[in-house]
């Protein structure tokens, strides 16, 4: 078996699908890509049980068909060595010995049975669902959530993104307990009424391989598994199984206190005053009152504190709220809007911060759980 492909096509595909594999994999062959050549085509697996991803591509010429595992490591770095060139695999199936051959050498590596690669999953045609979204939608739906998952070992469902599939929108869902985002896309819908725990790993590596995508996303799932087919990757993953907690009943609906503020101005005083707060807690105060925020902060123990003034339009009582500085700022720094507003209730309440510029197909919602501000 031979076929020619150019170094750096090869690099790009095997780079993108690389990220599933795992460095604590219990079967040796999951350590290797699975090279499958046939119908003038070359299409490329790796796995890790819980992810797979297959791409492809069409060699330069080839001769023969045949499947074989090439070891993931050693393939990708010597050919991050190369500069842009054909390079020509000349594969003995009868001892798994390849042969990479260049304009100026040649390298030797030996691969396994391709045979033993294990199975991909399939899909349940019985209790499937399909829809079909444009990959900016799934691309902005990912970013928008993956910061929000947990990291429970005791409630996996936390550890993914719910995806909320109904004929009106679509929603994508992510909570630690300590922080929440929802996000809409009013223009995403099917004519279905379904939903799945896309976990983090997964979320992952669609992230990574979406910008380099147009078109749809064609979305298949079962209670088990979902396959994403795109124009040039295919993805298989294993869900998260089990029911997302009703997140709908922890957002607090009526929220007299409300502040407009700069976003960026509110993020960047937030990083200056949060280095002095105490290590342990994180703790930030946010005291709002005459269209005025100040935000503070201190460590008893190093005797150090600091507050800036922040100008904004607030609309309330004046009040006094305390917040991990880490989570307020991650959410700030995913909010994509010029100013954001600031709901809130009472101290002991969650507060909302919404984008305030927004999109007539977009809704975006963050929560974060205050903490008690004389902890």
């Amino acid at each position: 078996m031979r076929f020619v492909v150019s170094s750096l096509e090869l690099l790009n595909h095997l780079q993108a699908i690389s990220r599933v594999i795992s460095n604590k994999s219990t079967l040796p062959i999951l350590d290797n890509f699975l090279f499958d050549l046939k119908d003038q085509k070359l299409t490329l697996t790796a796995s890790d049980l819980e992810v797979t991803m297959i791409t492809s591509l069409v060699p330069d010429s080839m001769e023969g068909e045949g499947v074989i595992a090439l070891p993931s490591r050693l393939l990708l770095e010597t050919l991050k060595k190369f500069p842009e060139q054909p390079l020509s695999f000349d594969i003995n199936m009868d001892t798994y010995g390849i042969d990479i051959v260049t304009e100026k050498g040649k390298f030797s590596i030996v691969g396994q049975n391709g045979e033993d690669f294990p199975e991909l999953p399939s899909i349940d045609e019985n209790k499937a669902s399909h829809l079909q979204v444009p990959v900016e939608l799934l691309e902005t739906g990912i970013n928008k959530t993956l910061f929000a998952t947990a990291d429970d070992e005791l409630r996996p469902v936390m550890n993914g993104i719910l995806v909320e599939i109904t004929p009106e929108k679509i929603n994508f869902v992510a909570s630690d307990s300590h922080k929440l985002v929802r996000y809409s896309r009013l223009d995403g819908h099917a004519e279905i009424t379904a939903s799945f725990i896309l976990p983090k790993k997964p979320a992952n590596s669609l992230k990574g391989i979406l910008p380099k995508e147009e078109g749809d996303v064609a979305i298949e799932f079962d209670d088990k598994n979902a396959v994403f087919t795109l124009p040039n990757y295919k993805m298989i993953c294993r869900l998260v199984e089990g029911n997302y907690p009703a997140y709908g009943a922890v957002i607090p609906q009526d929220n007299p206190n409300k502040v407009i503020i700069d976003r960026v101005d509110f993020y960047n005083t937030l990083g200056r005053v949060s280095l002095f707060s105490n290590q342990a807690n994180n703790l930030v105060k946010l005291k709002m009152e005459n269209n005025e925020m100040t935000v503070s902060a201190q460590d008893l123990d190093f005797s150090i504190s600091a507050f800036e003034k922040i100008t904004c339009q607030y609309d309330g009582d004046e009040m006094e709220i305390g917040f991990k500085s880490a989570f307020l700022a991650e959410i700030l720094d995913n909010l994509s809007s010029g100013d954001v507003v600031l709901e809130l209730s009472d101290p002991s309440r969650a507060g909302i911060l919404l984008p305030f510029e927004k999109n007539e197909n977009e809704d975006e919602l963050m929560l974060l759980m205050p903490m008690m501000i004389n902890a």
